[in-house]
């Protein structure tokens, strides 16, 4: 009982492990504080297409699409719009692929 117990357990974090290598993450993003208009590199791994599909601010309540203006699968860059609010603000991605989720990041970019 324990060896199939033992079995089970490592495969879902197999699982886990694998499914989580493929994901996209933002790890830092430079600079921190930007004003509009401003260009600014979010940096981390798998941010390229099917990866992620589109970039995100939010903060919480309130998300606004970003145009990329450069992706690759260390980095994503991006101008900060028109039209938004001075803040602290969340990155969140959304996933391509069939199966498509909206990831929010751990990382903020304040904006004046």
């Amino acid at each position: 009982m324990r060896k199939s117990c033992l079995g089970i357990l490592c495969g879902v974090v197999a699982a886990v492990f694998l499914f989580a290598q493929g994901m996209a993450k933002i790890l830092t993003v430079e600079p921190m504080t930007a004003k509009v208009g401003v260009e600014v590199t979010a940096s981390g791994e798998n941010l390229a297409k099917p990866s992620v599909e589109k970039l995100y601010l939010t903060d919480g309540k309130n998300d606004m699409e970003l145009k990329m203006t450069a992706q690759a699968p260390g980095e994503i860059k991006f101008t900060v719009p028109e039209g938004i609010k001075p803040g602290s603000y969340r990155l969140m991605v959304l996933t391509g692929g069939d199966n498509p989720h909206y990831i929010e990041e751990p990382v903020k970019l304040t904006v004046e």
